[in-house]
C-alpha cells in the first residue's frame, strides 16, 4: 500500500520529529478532517507499506532521519518555485532549496523524485519573463537530479482567494506561452514537464498531461510492479493516485497565500501549538468519543514481477 503525506501539510519541514517518532513506534492516527470522532490506525511497516511519498517545500529536517525510512520505498517532490516573502513568507533561501534537493536526489535516486514548479502566478513582479528567467536557472541547477518537473497555474479556491485577494486566474494564452517555453527548457535539462490538473492543453508541445503521480511513478521509484485497488480521483482534471494521507489541514506554517490547505494564518499558528512530537496524532491526542478504525493494509507489491529500469 502507500501512504502519503504531503496532501494537507507539510510534514518534513514541519514535523520531521514526529514522523520519524512514528516510524519508530509502527503507526500513526489520522483524524478524519470531515467527522472529528473518526480516527484512522495505520500500522507503519515496510512489509506492507510499500510507499511513502512526500510533497514538501523543505526536505532538510528529514535528513537526520533517513535512515528510519531505508527500508521504505519513496517518493519525493520538492516544490521549488521562485517567489519572495510576500507570496511565501516562511520557505527557506531558493538557492539552500537546490542545494537540499540535489542532496536528496542523491540518497533517494533519481527515480523517486520530482521537482514542483508550481503554482505558477502573474503580477507585476512575477512577470512570464520573470518565470522563464528563473526556471531556466533553477532547471540547470537540477540538470542530472530529477527527470520530472509539474507544473500549474494558480486555482483560486474561496481560501485563496481569502488570503491572496489580488491574484488573479492566469489566460489561457500566458498558460500556452509560459507552457511552451517551460517545455522546451525542461526536456534541454533531461525532464519532462507533467501539468498537474490542468487538462491537456500543453499535450502537443510535449508535456506529459495523464498525471503527476500515477502508480506507474511510484512502480519506476520503487523498481516493482504494484497491484493497486482502483481509487476515485482525487479532483477533477487529477488522474494521481492518492490516498492515506496523515496529515492535517491548517498546520502548515509556510503560510504561502496561494494555499489551498490553510484558512487563515491565524488558525495555523493555533492549531500548530496543539502538536505533540510524542503523539500518535499529528495534532492533539486521543479524545473521549473517538472511534477507532484499523485500516485493513497490505502489500500492493507484486511477488512476480520486477520492473527493470
Amino acid at each position: 500500500m502507500i501512504i502519503n503525506t504531503g496532501q494537507r501539510t507539510d510534514i518534513p519541514a514541519f514535523y520531521a520529529e514526529w514522523f520519524a517518532n512514528r516510524l519508530r513506534e509502527g503507526f500513526v492516527c489520522v483524524r478524519n478532517p470531515y467527522d472529528q470522532s473518526q480516527v484512522s490506525h495505520y500500522r507503519l511497516d515496510p512489509s506492507i507499506v510499500d510507499v511513502i511519498g512526500f510533497c514538501t517545500k523543505n526536505p532538510a529536517p528529514m535528513f537526520q532521519y533517513m535512515d528510519l525510512l531505508k527500508d521504505y520505498g519513496q517518493y519525493w517532490f520538492v516544490t521549488i518555485t521562485p517567489y519572495g516573502r510576500d507570496i511565501e513568507p516562511n520557505v527557506p533561501d531558493k538557492h539552500r532549496l537546490l542545494d537540499d534537493f540535489r542532496k536528496l536526489s542523491d540518497i533517494v535516486g533519481i527515480d523517486s523524485i520530482g521537482w514542483r514548479y508550481d503554482p505558477i502566478l502573474i503580477t507585476d513582479r512575477y512577470t512570464m519573463e520573470y518565470h522563464l528567467r528563473a526556471f531556466e536557472q533553477m532547471a540547470a541547477t537540477l540538470d542530472g537530479y530529477t527527470k520530472t518537473v509539474v507544473i500549474s497555474f494558480i486555482d483560486l479556491y474561496p481560501k485563496v482567494r481569502k488570503n491572496f485577494p489580488e491574484a488573479v486566474e492566469v489566460t489561457r494564452e500566458q498558460r500556452i506561452e509560459l507552457g511552451k517555453a517551460i517545455i522546451e527548457t525542461a526536456s534541454s535539462h533531461g525532464m519532462t514537464v507533467k501539468p498537474c490538473a490542468e487538462g491537456d492543453e500543453l499535450a502537443e508541445y510535449g508535456a506529459d498531461c495523464s498525471g503527476c503521480m500515477k502508480i506507474s511513478d511510484y512502480e519506476k521509484a520503487i523498481g516493482r510492479k504494484l497491484n493497486a485497488p482502483k481509487r476515485k480521483v482525487a479532483r477533477d482534471l487529477c488522474a494521481c493516485y492518492l490516498s492515506c494521507d496523515i496529515g492535517a489541514y491548517n498546520t502548515c506554517r509556510h503560510l504561502c497565500r496561494y494555499c489551498y490547505a490553510n484558512v487563515e494564518p491565524d488558525k495555523v499558528i493555533a492549531r500548530s501549538k496543539l502538536h505533540d512530537p510524542d503523539s500518535p496524532f499529528l495534532i492533539g491526542g486521543y479524545l473521549d468519543g473517538d472511534k477507532i478504525h484499523d485500516v485493513p493494509q497490505e502489500s500492493w507489491i507484486d511477488p512476480q514481477t520486477s520492473l527493470f529500469l
